[in-house]
């Protein structure tokens, strides 16, 4: 075994002899420098682990290669790695955890196939796996789950935010999610969540309803869309082509299949998913209800009108969903080519297919049929959800306001013949 004061001189003498060999520092035990076969030279360190002693096995750590450390920084760098193994840590191990620690892109993916599947409605896994794809890891996918300081969450947020704030809240809280699960299976501290304290962006509140007007111009696009077409020039900006002549002579139709989903939309005022993942099992025409079996608040009922009933009716899909593909039977993803071609011919692109579940409870509140029913309709499970519809249900306010205007007028002794 080769002893000596490990100095640049030594270090630079040192040749390969076609077998690996060690040279050992005299006057830092442990510390030394590896000859491989191939001649590279690399500082290293060797100690007991633990409490030490001839029964613990010998571990050896690669400082790093010669040339990339001076002997000086191998030197104190050996001892401060030596010291921590005094201590009873193991500085081998630790290395070798982190190399092992996942990026968060690699751990964001173990959490949607692990954690989410068995806690996460599909449409929910399918949105956080667009958060995270889309969003996150772009910003802090190819960093260690260790390393993501809150910081970089703070960076990821503020720009996506200058996009869409929602979105950026939402991708916030998918993080969150992600950092809970890897605290579960202890990857990092329990204390170690960088999406603590962050604030989320205030969301303006969109209460959007379609008035008597837009519902005509909905109504009439929706026809033409499944009868004669929508013009090219109506159709989304992605499918129109700059070098396409007389846009407005050409048409596309869409499947009567989109576009009755789209009407089940307003005459239900269900949700999207809902309505794309209905199966028959869950129709029953005979009674006219929806038995949904996994909506956003559980189970739930949901009542058909007259004009949803024939929606139904005239589906003439024999398989397990109502509103299958073309091709093979599964539910549609989205509804975003026919909606927007909709929208766009009816003036209504400001409209979601989300805000026709908002335009049906405003028709219903407007109506004054009590905000109580309202939310049964929605299949609200709090009272609190249905109250941004109190502004709209009037009719129970004016009549109170009647009665108490002639109570008024009857103590003042005004009738119709008299004047204010």
């Amino acid at each position: 075994m080769a002893v000596a004061r490990i100095t640049k001189r030594l270090v630079d003498s040192l040749q390969k002899t076609g077998k690996q060999y060690l040279f050992y520092d005299e006057g830092l035990t442990g510390f030394g420098v590896r000859v491989t076969p191939s001649g590279h030279r690399a500082f290293i360190i060797e100690y007991r682990p633990g409490e030490g002693g001839r029964r613990v096995r010998m571990k050896r750590l690669v400082l790093g290669a010669v040339g990339a450390l001076t002997c000086d920084q191998a030197r104190n760098l050996a001892r401060t790695k030596l010291a921590s193994a005094r201590l009873g840590e193991d500085p081998a191990a630790e290395r070798e955890k982190k190399r092992l620690t996942p990026k968060f892109e690699e751990f964001g993916k173990r959490y949607l196939d692990e954690e989410a599947v068995r806690r996460l409605k599909p449409s929910t896994i399918c949105n956080y796996e667009i958060n995270l794809r889309k969003h996150a890891n772009p910003h802090i996918g190819k960093l260690k789950i260790t390393e993501i300081a809150r910081a970089d969450v703070i960076r990821m947020h503020n720009t996506v935010g200058e996009k869409s704030k929602v979105m950026a809240n939402r991708t916030l809280e998918t993080i969150s999610s992600v950092f809970r699960y890897a605290q579960d299976k202890g990857l990092v501290e329990e204390s170690h969540n960088p999406t603590n304290g962050i604030r989320a962006f205030k969301e303006p509140r969109r209460e959007r309803f379609l008035s008597e007007d837009e519902f005509v111009r909905l109504g009439a696009a929706l026809r033409l869309a499944e009868t004669e077409g929508i013009p090219w020039a109506n159709l989304t900006k992605e499918t129109q082509s700059k070098h396409t002549a007389k846009a407005d002579s050409q048409f596309t139709v869409f499947s009567s299949v989109a576009i009755d989903t789209i009407r089940l939309l307003i005459f239900t005022g269900c949700r999207l998913r809902e309505i794309l993942d209905l199966t028959w099992k869950e129709v029953d025409l005979e009674r006219g209800l929806l038995f949904l079996a996994d909506s956003k608040t559980g189970a739930r009922t949901v009542v058909l009108n007259q004009l949803a009933h024939k929606i139904l009716e005239r589906q003439l899909s024999k398989g397990v969903h109502v509103f299958a593909t073309e091709f093979e039977d599964k539910p549609r993803a989205d509804l975003n080519k026919p909606w927007r071609a909709v929208r766009r011919h009816a003036g209504l692109e400001d409209v979601r297919l989300h805000d026709l579940r908002h335009s049906f409870a405003s028709v219903g509140a407007s109506a004054g049929m009590g905000l109580p029913i309202v939310g049964a309709l929605l299949g609200h499970k709090q009272a609190a959800t249905t109250e941004r519809y109190a502004h709209l249900d009037a009719s129970p306010l004016r009549q109170a306001s009647d009665e108490i205007g002639a109570k008024i007028a009857k103590a003042m002794k005004l009738d119709e013949t008299h004047s204010l």
